[in-house]
């Protein structure tokens, strides 16, 4: 089922991949989500906010498939000119997974700053969990708290990064354990730096 809502990234989508401290940024969460997760070629991994697919492509390599999921039409229509590129199976769903569901079980789930655009934070890890198979993983990368000045446009922003305990909570009272959480990245941008981390842990 298609979204209804504004695509905040309909002029963004084309021009996301050329700027360096957004492919350097997911760049770093990939090599640490890499270092971390032991991927397998058995593995489905499901892409939160998978947007341009710049973090798994540095995943696919390593994977059976992987399931990009956005709401974005705009940045979906990017992904899908890549799919020749990357190297592994890979289905896009635009759907927004806050309403919606799959029946899928996933062995991973990824993600990179893409939580901050989520309002329901615990309903969200809560889904998560439920949608991975046991002792599967979570590599969720987003920001610590900044002062509202990494958005310098509307693109749907519900929090202004997160508190690394409270991040942790939610994803403990969600039922996960072997939590960790670190810094991933150090994002540089005109208006500062702003520090990325990666939570990791297992079903």
């Amino acid at each position: 089922m298609a979204s209804t809502q504004k695509d905040y990234f309909s002029e963004k989508a084309e021009e996301f991949d050329v700027q360096s401290s957004i492919t350097q940024n997911v760049g770093n969460i990939g090599q640490l989500i890499l270092k971390e997760i032991p991927f397998s070629k058995e593995m489905h991994v499901m892409d939160f906010g998978s947007g341009t697919g710049l973090l798994l492509s540095q995943i696919a390599p390593f994977v059976k498939e992987i399931t990009a999921i956005d709401i974005s039409k705009a940045m979906i229509g990017v992904l899908q000119s890549k799919l020749d590129r990357i190297e592994c199976k890979v289905q896009i769903l635009e759907m927004d997974l806050t309403k919606e569901t799959l029946e899928t079980e996933f062995d991973a789930i990824v993600s990179s700053m893409t939580i901050h655009h989520i309002e329901n934070v615990q309903a969200i890890f809560n889904k998560f969990y439920t949608l991975l198979k046991d002792n599967g993983s979570i590599a969720i990368a987003d920001l610590d708290v900044e002062d509202g000045s990494f958005h310098t446009e509307d693109t749907g922003v519900f929090h202004t990064g997160f508190d690394r305990n409270e991040f942790f909570k939610i994803a403990e009272n969600a039922g996960f354990k072997d939590l960790k959480i670190q810094t991933a990245s150090i994002m540089e941008k005109p208006t500062g730096l702003y520090p990325v981390f990666l939570l990791t842990g297992k079903k």
